[in-house]
């Protein structure tokens, strides 16, 4: 006997509300089917850090996923996969998930490449070393690398730079990084945005000074590493433009603790008297390269200091400095500001 049309389509209802219930689940895994991961103390989402290797297969993605507790459901995850076309198309890369994340927001931003960045302040005075190290903290580059390569010289053509170091042209910024960067491109970032605060105007007010832009690299780093409050600077810059046009040694203190390897914080008097390339105090005109990576506003008191006709500056230690046209009211204002203040 045939089926009667009546319940045919009770049937067709039947296999109808089947279908619209697994599309309604499939639709539910998709969107809203959260993983019951980790909370902290406070009962909050805690984000998780995953790391997907190149050449990873999906196998090995859904199964990290599953052990940080981000996925739950293989079989539906899975499923979610194939509709977003994901099993080909995960990136590598170290990304921050969390467990309010739904399947497909999961895979989206790992098909996207949406990895994890790391906010780097670099401030301004930074040496290469320090630059080294406080990425090295963070794990996003071998310090060692970092530090030969900013020395090696065949990379350092490559990025124009004279000399023999990248001191003084890796710009201080805030820089975000990943860990995927690598040490070589992290360099090149840091020149890059370097040559960007470099305008035609600077460059073209350095040659009306008759100084190689490298040259006033190097004086701004030196003005940068003697400190004080920004208007100070071109002050600062004057007094060594100064000492340069009358032959007289630079004496900066900044750049003698450069010269010295592992300098433990004590500056003796040993140590002013010691001949390397970067004592002020023994060698005449400016050192052989920069000291420190300066900030923009050092640079510009180089290529603008101001025109007065000091020759001397004190620290008073407030962060200040007193200056002087000649020796006899400097050493009144190093008696006043650091002698006394040491004896009290």
């Amino acid at each position: 006997m045939g089926i009667t049309t009546g319940r045919k389509w009770k049937i067709m209802g039947v296999l109808l509300a089947g279908a619209v219930c697994a599309c309604g689940v499939l639709f539910y895994i998709i969107f809203n089917d959260y993983a019951e991961g980790p909370l902290d103390r406070g009962g909050r989402l805690m984000s998780t850090t995953v790391t997907i290797p190149r050449g990873a297969s999906f196998s090995f993605v859904k199964a990290e996923l599953k052990r940080l507790k981000l996925v739950t459901r293989d079989t539906f995850f899975h499923m979610v996969a194939l509709v977003e076309g994901a099993p080909t198309r995960i990136r590598a890369g170290e990304y921050e998930l969390n467990n309010h994340m739904s399947p497909r927001e999961l895979l989206r931003k790992l098909m996207k490449g949406a990895i994890k960045e790391y906010r780097i302040v670099i401030p301004e005075g930074f040496t290469v070393r320090q630059i080294a190290s406080r990425l090295a903290a963070q794990q996003l580059v071998d310090g060692d690398v970092f530090l030969h390569l900013a020395g090696d010289r065949e990379f350092l053509a490559s990025l124009s730079i004279p000399g023999k170091s990248a001191e003084g042209y890796l710009f201080p910024d805030t820089y975000l990084f990943t860990r995927s960067i690598g040490e070589k491109e992290m360099l090149e970032v840091m020149v890059r945005r370097f040559r960007q605060a470099i305008t035609p105007e600077m460059t073209a007010r350095a040659d009306q000074l008759h100084f190689r832009f490298e040259d006033i690299v190097t004086l701004a780093s030196i003005v940068q590493k003697e400190g004080g409050k920004k208007e100070e600077m071109p002050s600062i810059a004057a007094v060594f433009y100064n000492r340069l046009k009358r032959g007289m040694r630079l004496q900066s203190d900044p750049t003698v603790i450069y010269g010295i390897d592992d300098f433990d914080g004590n500056l003796t008097r040993s140590h002013l008297r010691e001949k390397t390339p970067y004592n002020t105090y023994r060698i005449r005109g400016l050192p052989p390269g920069p000291i420190c990576n300066p900030g923009l506003d050092a640079i510009m008191a180089v290529l603008y200091p101001s025109t007065e006709r000091f020759l001397y500056f004190v620290s008073k230690n407030d962060g200040s400095h007193h200056f002087s046209t000649n020796l006899a009211s400097h050493n009144r204002a190093v008696i006043k500001y650091q002698i006394k203040r040491q004896r009290q």
